[in-house]
C-alpha cells in the first residue's frame, strides 16, 4: 500500500428492488436486476463482490414509495423505480453464509421500529454474520411513509435527529452495557450458562422511550454493529459527528462534498473523537472497459434504456418537490421544506453555484447514477478519477452503485481493482477479524471516547 496517500474503500449500494439508482435499466439483456425477489441472485452478487474485494454491501431501504411526481405513485409503479421494495434483512444470512469477508450493511430509520426489537435484530445479525454486520442509521420521513406507519405527522428535521440521539443511547445501553464480557459462562460440568450477577438490566426513561430489561441476546463479535450515517445537514453533521463511523454521502461534484466532510470531521473533534475516526464514500457509478472506446460504447447502449421521468420521479420523492409541475428548461432551485427534507436538493443548487442545472438535465444526470458522478473510461482513467477525488475531498472511498448489474460489480473487478493495487491504493487481501477491524478500526468494538463505550461495564 502507499504509505503517502490513503488506501481506497469501495462498497457495492444496492437495493431490493428492480430499481436502485438508474431506472430503466433492468430492461437490459445483461441485467439481472430482476431476479431481485430470488436469493440466488443475492448471494451470487456476494461472491461477485467479495472476489473483487470490496469491502461491504450497503444496502439501502425505506418503507416509503416515491409519490410525490404527479401527485401518485403511478409513474413509480409504471417504470419500477424503487417500487415494489423489499425488506433487505431477510437476505443477509444466506449472503454471509456464501462469503467470509464483505461485509453487509443494513438501512434502518431510528424513528420507525422500537429500539429493543431492532437491538435484538442487530445482535443476531452480528453472531450469524461472525461480525460482519454494520448499520446505516437514517432518520428521514416521507409523507407516503408516514401514512403506511400510521405517524401523527412528518417531525421537524431537528427533531427526527433529537428521537434518533436518544435512540441510540438505548441501543448502546442494549449492547454494551447488559451484558458484561465475563457473562456467558458455558459450562457444561456445572450447567450454568450465564452468571445472572453479570447480566443486567436496563431502565431507561427519556422523552421518546422507556425501556427496562435485559438485552435479549449474548454478546455479539462486535456488539455494537459499525455505524453508518448519511446526513449532510448541519443537524446531521452534528450527529455523525458523535456517532458516525462511516458516512455516505452524494453530490455530482467534488466542490459538494469537500465542505460536507470539513464540517463533519470538525463536529467529531468537538464530540471528544477524532477527526480521522471517521470515514467518508461518497456514491458513484463506474462504467468502463479494456479501453476507453469500449467504456464509452458501453455507456452510450446504456442510455437506450433509460427512463428520465422516472429519474425525476425518484427526485421527488427524495426533496418532496413534484418536479412534474415544472418546465424541462426551468433552472432548478433551492427551497427550504417544512420537514426539511431539503439535502438531496442541495447538492444541485447552492452547495455547488458555479452550476446551474435545468429540471431536464437533473432527470438525465439522475437517470445513470443517481446523484452522485459517473465515471467513464479506461482503467487508467477511471482510477485517476477515483483517486483525484478521495485526495482532493479526504473522503476515503466510494458507495459503488450500478447501470447494469452484475456487470458494473465484474468490470470493476476485472479492470478497477487491479489498476489501483498497481497504484498502492486498493488492498491485495481482506484484513482479518470482524467488519470494523477490516474498515482499519482497532478492535472488533467501539472504543473511547466513542460515546457507545461509556456504557461498558
Amino acid at each position: 500500500m502507499n504509505p503517502a496517500k490513503k488506501e481506497i474503500r469501495v462498497n457495492a449500494f444496492a437495493l431490493h428492488s428492480p430499481v436502485h439508482h438508474s431506472p430503466g435499466l433492468w430492461r437490459h439483456p445483461r441485467d439481472r436486476s430482476l431476479d431481485y425477489n430470488t436469493l440466488h441472485y443475492w448471494v451470487d452478487l456476494a461472491r461477485t463482490l467479495e472476489r473483487g474485494l470490496i469491502d461491504a454491501l450497503f444496502m439501502a431501504d425505506s418503507v416509503g414509495v416515491n409519490d410525490v411526481y404527479g401527485g401518485s405513485v403511478a409513474t413509480a409503479l409504471r417504470h419500477g423505480a424503487q417500487v415494489p421494495k423489499q425488506d433487505p434483512i431477510m437476505s443477509l444470512s444466506a449472503m454471509a453464509y456464501a462469503t467470509r469477508h464483505l461485509g453487509l450493511c443494513v438501512t434502518s430509520n431510528a424513528n420507525h421500529e422500537p429500539p429493543y426489537v431492532f437491538a435484538r435484530r442487530m445482535s443476531t445479525l452480528d453472531h450469524l454474520t461472525a461480525g460482519r454486520i454494520g448499520w446505516n442509521i437514517v432518520t428521514g420521513f416521507a409523507q407516503s411513509s408516514v401514512k403506511v406507519l400510521g405517524k401523527p405527522g412528518i417531525a421537524s428535521r431537528d427533531e427526527r435527529y433529537d428521537i434518533a440521539d436518544e435512540y441510540m443511547d438505548v441501543v448502546y445501553q442494549l449492547w454494551e452495557g447488559s451484558w458484561e464480557d465475563a457473562a456467558v459462562i458455558r459450562d457444561t460440568a456445572t450447567g450454568i450458562f450465564a452468571d445472572p450477577d453479570r447480566v443486567h438490566r436496563i431502565d431507561h426513561q427519556g422523552k421518546y422511550f422507556r425501556v427496562q430489561g435485559i438485552h435479549m441476546t449474548e454478546p455479539s463479535p462486535q456488539r455494537t454493529p459499525v455505524l453508518f450515517q448519511a446526513g449532510s445537514s448541519a443537524r446531521g453533521m452534528r450527529f455523525s459527528g458523535r456517532h458516525a463511523e462511516g458516512i455516505y454521502l452524494s453530490g455530482p461534484s467534488k466542490k459538494v462534498l469537500t465542505p460536507v466532510v470539513a464540517r463533519t470531521r470538525a463536529e467529531a473533534v468537538l464530540a471528544g473523537r477524532r477527526a480521522q475516526d471517521i470515514q467518508f464514500y461518497a456514491m458513484a457509478t463506474v462504467i468502463t472497459g479494456r479501453t476507453s472506446r469500449e467504456a464509452r460504447d458501453k455507456y452510450e447502449d446504456y442510455r437506450r434504456y433509460v427512463t428520465p421521468e422516472a429519474a425525476l420521479a425518484m427526485f421527488s420523492g427524495w426533496t418532496g418537490i413534484d418536479f412534474s409541475a415544472y418546465d424541462p428548461d426551468e433552472p432548478i432551485r433551492y427551497l427550504q421544506l417544512d420537514a426539511g427534507t431539503s439535502s438531496a436538493l442541495e447538492g444541485f443548487t447552492r452547495l455547488d453555484p458555479d452550476r446551474v442545472w435545468t429540471v431536464k438535465e437533473l432527470a438525465l444526470h439522475n437517470a445513470i447514477g443517481g446523484r452522485g458522478p459517473v465515471f467513464i473510461g479506461n482503467p487508467q482513467e477511471v482510477a485517476d478519477a477515483l483517486e483525484d477525488w478521495v485526495d482532493e475531498t479526504d473522503i476515503d472511498g466510494f458507495n459503488l452503485s450500478y447501470a447494469v448489474t452484475p456487470e458494473a460489480y465484474e468490470d470493476f473487478a476485472a479492470h478497477i481493482v487491479p489498476e489501483l493495487q498497481a497504484r498502492g491504493r486498493y488492498k491485495t487481501a481482506y484484513a482479518p477479524g470482524t467488519l470494523r477491524e477490516k474498515l482499519g478500526h482497532t478492535g472488533a468494538r467501539l472504543r473511547h471516547p466513542h460515546p457507545a463505550a461509556a456504557f461498558r461495564r
